[in-house]
């Protein structure tokens, strides 16, 4: 009760507190609501922690592309902050040991380096740079070691007769057995523990991503699932576990299945559908995960930002809009933190579905139907 005590009266400072800052903030040039928004959504070079005055907190990251001239290395400080005003380069952030080499700021190649060729032509370099989203992706695969080699390290000090663990191990102990026994066990039956080592990885990595998504500061605050090559991914191996592990009846099903001849010869139509469907599932799973997860983080942070929004209506609108906006953010993160688990869950039980469908045999059909 005492720290409550001292947790409630600093969240009182801060509904205070926070009115004038967004006030001062907006009257010394306004605050970008709309970079505010696509600098989280969006990846980048470097990594914005926060603001201490006028002075940016920056995590300056490796820069690595190859040019027409070779290898460039360095780091994202090496380009100007400020775009050049003037010049056929405008609106782009120049390198300062490379002159060829260019942030763009706008256009079909905006937050991404860019080679000026001497025709004036831009083009996209061979690209391998440590970007943010990459950073979190390497960060978020060393938690979910972590998650899994530290039970599993317990697991083998102890026999199956011994009491549950607590703890971390415990509550990771209580996941796997959920999702194992709820989602993957009933939907694959005998086959269940050959692939539950795909499924349990997709599930806590997606989880993990979430979950160091809402986070909001360093090694959290990536918007990982967010980002749509990455759920792309993630689709691409249910696509291609599913499709590998297919019997012999599921491509007969697909190719040839058990409908009116017209329906096949001369026309096609229903193999054609079939194999549309193949495709359609995982793209079901990519745009899924992705459009909820950036739609969440997209809602959180404009409801922070109604603060700044009202920060020039008066002291009196801006405090009691920001006891409404901060009430509604932590709303939104809690609600977000079940929408990290229900998502993981939704893209496991559909990956494991999908696979289930591709190993059905004849008997079974047949049975199924009878």
């Amino acid at each position: 009760m005492k720290y409550l005590k001292h947790l409630l009266c600093m969240a009182v400072m801060l509904f205070f507190l926070l009115p004038g800052a967004a006030a001062s903030e907006s009257k010394g040039g306004g605050v970008d609501l709309q970079g505010i928004l696509w600098g989280h959504i969006k990846d980048s070079y470097e990594w914005h922690i926060t603001n201490i005055g006028d002075k940016p907190v920056i995590i300056n990251l490796p820069v690595i592309v190859k040019t027409s001239d070779g290898w460039y290395t360095g780091w994202a400080e090496d380009f100007e902050e400020e775009p050049l005003e003037h010049g056929p380069h405008a609106g782009y952030r120049p390198c300062k040991n490379n002159p060829n080499l260019f942030i763009a700021t706008k256009g079909d190649y905006e937050r991404r380096i860019v080679e000026l060729k001497p025709d004036g032509t831009e083009v996209r370099p061979f690209d391998i740079s440590i970007t943010k989203s990459v950073c979190v992706l390497f960060i978020d695969a060393i938690l979910l070691l972590l998650c899994i080699l530290i039970p599993a390290r317990w697991c083998r000090r102890h026999k199956v007769t011994d009491k549950a663990p607590k703890g971390f191990t415990g509550l990771m102990h209580m996941f796997v057995m959920y999702v194992y026994d709820e989602v993957i066990k009933p939907t694959l039956g005998k086959e269940a523990d050959k692939y539950a080592p795909y499924l349990l990885t997709c599930f806590f990595f997606i989880f993990v991503a979430n979950v160091m998504g809402i986070v909001p500061f360093p090694p959290g605050g990536g918007n990982l699932t967010g980002n749509i090559t990455i759920t792309f991914f993630l689709a691409i191996c249910t696509f291609l576990v599913t499709n590998f592990s297919g019997t012999k009846h599921y491509w007969k099903d697909i190719f040839w299945p058990d409908v009116p001849a017209w329906l096949k010869v001369p026309v096609p139509l229903m193999p054609v559908i079939e194999i549309f469907g193949i495709f359609t599932k995982p793209f079901a799973l990519m745009v899924r995960l992705f459009a909820n997860m950036m739609a969440g983080h997209a809602i959180a942070l404009a409801l922070t930002c109604i603060i700044f929004i009202m920060a020039t209506m008066g002291i009196v609108l801006s405090s009691s809009m920001t006891i409404v906006s901060v009430g509604m953010s932590i709303f939104m993160m809690l609600l977000e933190i079940l929408v990290s688990f229900i998502q993981a869950l939704v893209f496991t039980m559909l990956s494991a579905v999908f696979i289930s469908l591709a190993r059905v045999h004849e008997a079974a059909e047949e049975k199924v139907k009878a």
